[in-house]
């Protein structure tokens, strides 16, 4: 038997989901909660569907966050949440209101707008097809058509860095930096502004590629974790980055949305 989470938090939405999520997952990472579940509950349109919901989140002694544009699924949300003693969060309400107040202007209270298939969501799907097929440099020939190349050791955080800026619509190339590997050529010809390195502490490195071991059963004195093996790295991909004349961001504090919103900034 699955033994259940110490904390649960509950997104419930009238289309997929995904605001409130981000809203949440970002508002996490204030705090120490390792142990907690976070479970969607999508295309919630109806007052009987929003109660079985929020029975399961009083039964789980949780709380939810809501993303309902439809006045009266919003109404039932609060009536609920106070009979059931749910602490219940509007992700949107206070802001379609702020807008309505200051503009004078009615919203459309309409469903999954956010989400509707036109361009821009066609774009991050093809985006994110692009950044899985050469993800940590499985195929360099797709470089000179990306619109970002990120270029850093092992365990840096090259893919998930990659999907992110995929999902917002940049067609991304991760390229894995090892001094026994020769850097692709074409790196020379990316157009300027396009390669971003990415370093790292190292005393963060080891700890992250020494935890990464442990996860794989993998004895830790191996050369890849050692002080002398991560230091050698970082500095032959500094001294790479310094002949290419890229951007160089520093990941060792940084969320992946910060380095991904800074990368942005430099386009």
């Amino acid at each position: 038997m699955v033994q259940a989470s110490s904390h649960f938090i509950a997104i419930c939405s009238d289309s997929i989901g995904e605001t409130a999520e981000a809203v949440v997952q970002a508002t996490m990472r204030q705090f120490e909660l390792p142990d907690t579940e976070i479970k969607r509950f999508m295309n919630v349109r109806d007052e009987d569907e929003l109660s079985r919901v929020m029975e399961e989140v009083a039964e789980r002694k949780g709380f939810v966050a809501y993303t309902l544009v439809q006045p009266e699924l919003r109404e039932a949300m609060k009536e609920e949440a106070v009979r059931l003693n749910v602490r219940a969060v509007d992700i949107m309400g206070p802001m379609m209101q702020a807008f309505a107040d200051t503009f004078h202007n009615d919203p459309k209270e309409k469903p999954g707008l956010l989400h509707r298939l036109d361009d821009n969501y066609f774009r991050r799907v093809e985006a994110l097809e692009f950044a899985v097929q050469y993800d940590d440099g499985k195929d360099v020939s797709a470089i000179l058509k990306a619109d970002i190349v990120l270029l850093g050791v092992s365990r840096i955080s090259k893919t998930p860095l990659s999907m992110f800026l995929a999902h917002k619509g940049y067609k991304t190339v991760n390229i894995p930096v090892v001094p026994e590997l020769t850097p692709p050529v074409q790196l020379k010809d990316v157009q300027r502004g396009r390669v971003f390195g990415l370093t790292i502490e190292p005393e963060l490195l080891l700890k992250i590629r020494s935890e990464r071991l442990k996860v794989m059963g993998l004895p830790n004195n191996v050369q890849y974790a050692t002080a002398m093996r991560v230091e050698e790295e970082i500095a032959y991909a500094q001294s790479l980055f310094k002949e290419l004349n890229c951007p160089v961001i520093d990941v060792t504090d940084k969320a992946i949305e910060e380095t991904a919103g800074l990368i942005i900034r430099m386009l």
